[in-house]
């Protein structure tokens, strides 16, 4: 148990963590920050919260693990802000959906003693805001912790892996550069597909949205997520994100080849890897 945690900027992802903190008793105090005024306002009536501030320096004062769950533009000025105001062994971590840079410039900000972890819970939505939270969206999903190699202090990674499965998490260790090569295949790419079939869609007769099924609205129904928050996802993770792209590309394009060469079983092939591929996620 934490004696004393905060946790900075809490929409969905935020007000989870400190839900699932006081349902599970994973701290004695949860301090909070919001940006905007209103949003502090509303948090004082929140029974999870125990202390609202109007800055993430006074926030964060005096607590042994610091949440950050900002978008991931903002995260290393966060760091860089709160930074002199930790106490000695102090950990702060976050829930970033891209590691490498945020993980690499924290932990150059730390003052001696205290130390970043990168976190990412694989449990997010489409929806956005404290109102949407739930004390049980970490409970059997994925959350990576990022240390770096021969970098990151080993009893700090410790704690916040301990952390994470105490909110009900599988937590999986690996490298931020590791990471950000998974979640391109197995989350921007999806939610890029999901954004561009959507995209093409709307070029075509308006009308056609009103004839779709259940089959669109579940393949698409990542693509209602926020396009200012995914544009700096897809800026920070540029790179794999490409990799993946031009993979799937190799992809549809044999793909097309088949069925344009009426080679049928081919086509079948395609099918049939996707669907055992299907069959083996992890029901929600």
């Amino acid at each position: 148990m934490q004696q004393q945690i905060t946790i900075l900027a809490p929409g969905l992802l935020g007000a989870s963590v400190a839900l699932a903190a006081r349902d599970r008793e994973q701290t004695k105090r949860i301090h909070i920050w919001a940006r905007r005024p209103e949003t502090r306002l509303s948090l004082k009536n929140e029974p999870w919260c125990d202390a609202v501030f109007s800055t993430p320096e006074e926030a964060c004062h005096d607590s042994d693990l610091i949440v950050i769950c900002s978008p991931v533009e903002t995260i290393v000025p966060i760091v860089e802000r709160i930074a002199p105001a930790l106490k000695a062994s102090a950990i702060v971590t976050d829930v970033g959906s891209v590691k490498s840079e945020i993980c690499r410039f924290s932990h150059d900000l730390m003052p001696a003693k205290t130390f970043f972890v990168g976190s990412h819970p694989m449990a997010g939505s489409e929806k956005s805001g404290h109102a949407h939270a739930r004390a049980d969206l970490f409970d059997g999903r994925t959350c990576f912790v990022t240390p770096i190699e021969e970098i990151t202090d080993g009893e700090a990674t410790e704690k916040v892996v301990a952390f994470w499965m105490g909110l009900g998490a599988e937590v999986a260790t690996v490298n931020p550069e590791k990471h950000d090569e998974i979640v391109a295949h197995i989350s921007h790419l999806p939610h890029v597909l999901a954004s561009l079939l959507c995209s093409h869609l709307h070029l075509q007769d308006p009308q056609w949205s009103h004839f779709a099924g259940g089959g669109l609205r579940d393949t698409t129904r990542i693509a209602g997520g926020s396009p200012t928050l995914w544009r700096e996802i897809l800026k920070q993770n540029r790179n794999e994100v490409l990799r993946s792209v031009r993979q799937f590309q190799d992809e549809l394009e044999a793909f097309h080849a088949a069925l344009a060469n009426e080679d049928f079983f081919a086509v079948a092939n395609f099918l049939e890897r996707g669907k055992e591929y299907q069959n083996r996620l992890r029901p929600r």
